[in-house]
């Protein structure tokens, strides 16, 4: 029976398996189907991460001696798909993989991670990464003193319009409804910021650009005229999808506590509401969303389950 089982290959699980082994864990497993590094090593350039700033590595160079550094201290890599996880009255947590075989394990980290979600214009997929973007606070600062665009009408994309407008020289906010779904305060702070403007009931058709990255957007207003804007720099916020299948189980209920967003409830232990469970990273409740912050969550995680493990 393993001592821990790590279910995804991202910031969060390579972090708890580091601190997992390196804590005293002797059979310790991460499930990731594919290369380990998350949705990082998607990024170009790595800026707002505590001692990589200085070298400028893309997403991919930053992540690559992650898995080396936990491997040394006895982490074994599975690269197998986890299609769900189970607990036996037992007492036990059954690993279930798409080959049809199962594992035992004391303890459970998960950290599947969310999804952002498509709008689904032209040229979103073929500019991703080189001019488009889903994260302001990552990738907010390479348009310092640049006009950029922002789509979405939630809280998150006005909250990160406000962000971008404290750096960038104009933000055009397009929604696709004449309202936001956000909350009074943030749309009166909107409202009041001068460097943001409104582009409302539009649709966004297509982003464009060169071999060198995005070069502008167009829509098509309420009156079905088409706009052009010109930006370098595009953020879409329409929400993100929750990588929270592992833990959905065959009745159709989950596992432990989920929010109605399909988040996975925790407390400041990273312990879910089943003893020995613990979730972290992007599909955990209030999530920040960062590289750092999905460390840190590896970390508190595996020193619970060493303690809770020790204790069983």
């Amino acid at each position: 029976m393993l001592d821990c089982a790590i279910i995804g290959g991202g910031p969060a699980g390579l972090t708890a398996g580091l601190y997992a082994t390196r804590g005293g864990l002797e059979n310790v497993v991460m499930f990731e189907k594919g290369m380990p590094g998350g949705q990082i090593t998607l990024s170009s350039e790595i800026e707002n991460y505590p001692g990589a700033t200085a070298h400028n590595l893309s997403g991919m160079d930053f992540m690559m001696p992650w898995l080396e550094q936990c491997q040394r201290f006895g982490l074994r890599h599975e690269m197998a798909e986890v299609t769900r996880v189970s607990h036996t009255k037992g007492g036990a947590f059954v690993i279930h993989t798409s080959d049809g075989k199962t594992q035992e394990a004391k303890s459970v980290i998960v950290g599947t991670g969310s999804t952002p979600k498509k709008a689904g214009f032209i040229g979103e997929e073929a500019y991703f990464g080189r001019g488009v973007s889903t994260c302001a606070t990552c990738d907010g600062f390479f348009y310092k003193g640049k006009a950029v665009a922002v789509i979405g009408g939630g809280d998150t994309a006005l909250e990160e319009a406000l962000y971008l407008a404290k750096i960038c020289t104009n933000v055009t906010l397009i929604h696709r409804r004449g309202s936001f779904r956000a909350s009074p305060n943030t749309i009166k702070r909107l409202k009041a910021t001068a460097n943001i403007e409104l582009v409302l009931n539009a649709t966004v058709d297509e982003v464009f650009g060169d071999e060198m990255g995005v070069m502008g957007i167009r829509v098509t207003l309420e009156d079905h005229s088409t706009r052009e804007i010109n930006v370098p720099g595009v953020f879409v916020f329409i929400g993100n999808n929750v990588n929270n299948q592992v833990l959905r189980q065959e009745d159709g209920t989950f596992l432990c506590d989920m929010t109605p967003t399909g988040e996975v409830k925790v407390n400041l232990k990273m312990e879910t509401s089943l003893k020995g469970l613990f979730a972290t990273g992007d599909m955990r409740q209030d999530a920040p969303k960062q590289v750092v912050c999905a460390a840190s969550d590896g970390a508190v995680a595996a020193l619970q389950a060493i303690a809770y493990v020790d204790g069983h």
